[in-house]
């Protein structure tokens, strides 16, 4: 039988979900917990991958499992096992051929910035004390959707058949000194967000234009785009799966 795996963690203390050689990973941290606790070898197939110090507040993995699951008992025993900064949500039995990553239909990412010092943000906020330009930034948003090529927000050297994503949302929203890009694809590119943010942080700065980040995007030239914003205040918020309840 196949259960996807529902689960939240801060990325602060990890290299990434994925395995690392010499590192501490989320996968290899929740693979040997629910592998004690159901006491086989469990092998977990994460919805994608995120970056060292990223964090997700909805993050999915499947594995197979021979017996039916008492899912309740089990969440609270996964849960007083694990590190307090990943919390098991939900467990879902789904059809044996359904797949965590390719089956996923929408990704959404949000981005946090504090433009106030504040001690109690440091690891889940970037500090950006600079005055922004939340209409130019938010014009730009409206130009991703013209595209579906973005290679010039991409990790280079990575090994993909296809830099296309079709973006559904892109937005800034302000809330007293905290802003927030919130970002919904069917797929994301390595380093695409925090491209995408580094780029727009230079329109609200006026650095760049709206004509430029047009012509950036055409470029498909990563050293074109802007730089990339520190992964402690990017955060997957929600993964989408057809099969599974909203």
């Amino acid at each position: 039988m196949r259960y996807f795996l529902e689960f939240a963690y801060k990325g602060t203390n990890y290299h990434g979900w994925q395995y690392q050689p010499n590192a501490t990973s989320v996968q290899e941290t929740l693979t040997k917990a629910i592998t004690t606790i159901l006491k086989t070898e469990i092998d977990l197939v994460g919805a994608g991958r995120t970056d060292s110090g990223v964090h997700a507040k909805q993050m999915f993995a499947h594995f197979d499992y021979d017996l039916e699951i008492d899912i309740p008992h089990l969440i609270h025993k996964l849960n007083s096992f694990l590190p307090k900064d990943i919390a098991v949500l939900d467990f879902h039995k789904v059809h044996d051929d359904a797949h965590a990553r390719f089956d996923a239909k929408k990704r959404t990412y949000e981005y946090h910035i504090h433009t106030k010092k504040n001690a109690f943000e440091s690891d889940d906020s970037w500090y950006n004390q600079h005055e922004l330009n939340l209409e130019k930034m938010n014009e730009a948003c409206k130009i991703l959707f013209n595209y579906i090529d973005f290679e010039c927000f991409s990790k280079v050297h990575t090994d993909v058949n296809t830099f296309n994503c079709t973006i559904f949302e892109a937005n800034w929203k302000k809330n007293n000194d905290k802003l927030i890009f919130t970002i919904s694809a069917d797929r994301f590119l390595r380093n695409m967000v925090r491209a995408i943010v580094g780029t727009m942080i230079n329109i609200g700065l006026e650095k760049v234009s709206l004509i430029d980040f047009t012509k950036i995007i055409e470029s498909k030239d990563r050293n074109k785009a802007g730089f990339s914003v520190p992964a402690h205040g990017l955060y997957l918020t929600k993964v989408e799966y057809p099969f599974l309840r909203k």
